[in-house]
Parts: structure tokens; sequence; C-alpha cells
């Protein structure tokens, strides 16, 4: 991991020696423990900017020390982060979703806008509990009244909504997963 940061730059490597201990302590915490030190340090690490802001692009799925080299990036990068931390400290993959959700942003009259979380599923069938860059406090998903899932997918498949009905292959449906995939791994993560 510290390799693949030094190809990104001085910040990535700083960003790196702070992760890696978080990492190595995660191993030895239960799944609550999890979820909050990897919530809070990519909350902390990642400033909210847009793709075009980061990247001089629309959407831009960025791997996780790509994020950590800018400091910066948008909903689904938090979550890419998130997800490839969580799954390094032994996470199963099957408790974990990216979820593509529409965000009620502005109150009950506010406007439905493109957002994505980190679902945790402590059992199959089980209320996910949502991390999120939006709100710091993971909530279970029945207190997000402001989130209407779309679709949610992790390395292993694709759904409709957060529900059990497959909807097909994540990295043949997603055009940027397989992107993601390839650069988490030469990164370090599994």
């Amino acid at each position: 991991m510290l390799a693949a940061a030094q190809k990104l730059s001085p910040h990535a490597v700083a960003e790196v020696r702070e992760l890696q201990p978080l990492l190595t302590q995660a191993l030895s915490m239960d799944d609550a423990g999890k979820l909050q030190a990897i919530n809070r340090f990519f909350n902390q690490h990642i400033l909210f900017r847009d793709d075009q802001e980061t990247w001089g692009q629309l959407d831009y799925w960025a791997s996780p020390l790509e994020s950590l080299s800018r400091g910066q990036g948008d909903c689904e990068d938090y979550v890419i982060a998130k997800y490839f931390s969580l799954l390094a400290v032994g996470m199963p993959m099957s408790r974990l979703r990216l979820v593509y959700v529409r965000a009620q942003v502005g109150g009950p009259n506010g406007s439905l806008l493109p957002h994505m979380v980190l679902a945790y599923y402590a059992e199959p069938g089980a209320e996910p509990t949502i991390l999120d860059n939006l709100i710091s406090e993971l909530r279970p998903a029945s207190r997000r009244l402001d989130l209407v899932p779309v679709f949610s997918f992790n390395s292993e498949g694709l759904w409709q909504g957060v529900g059990s009905q497959g909807a097909g292959d994540p990295t043949a449906r997603l055009s940027r997963w397989p992107g993601v995939l390839a650069k988490a791994r030469t990164e370090g993560f599994q």
C-alpha cells in the first residue's frame, strides 16, 4: 500500500501512514468498532468535492488511495474507500453493499439528488446500518428516511434496491466498477 501511495503523491504517503495503523488496530475490533473507525477516518480525511472540481470530469470513481492523495472526493469515493478498507480488516463482503440512492436534501420539500452510501448487514436480511459522508453517525436504514435506495452492489452481485433479488453482474453492468476493482488491488486492497 505504501509503495502504491509513493507513486501518487507525498500526501498519499502521509495518509497511508495514518491509515495502516488504523487498519491493523481494526483487525482486532468487533464489527461495530470497525464500522465506526473506518467511517470516521474517511469522513475526516476526505473533503467533499464534486468530480468536476477534483478530477476535471463529470463522473470519476476514485480508488481509496486516489481519494486520500487528493484529500477530496464525492460520495462514491467515500463509499469505495470505506468498502475496501472494511474488506481489508476482515469484514465479509456479503455484509457490505454500495448503495446508489436518491437523497432528499433541504427538508421534506427539498429535492432528491443522486448519492451513494455504504450499507452493512449484520446478517442476511437484517436491517442495514448506513455509513455516509453526509451524516457521520452510523444509523439503521429505518432512521435514514432521507434516502431512497435505487440499486446496490458489491464485488459479488448487483441488486435492485437493497433487496435480495439479483440484477446481474456488477462488473458487466457498472462500467466504472471493474476499473476501481483493479486500481484497489494494485493499491494493496483485496
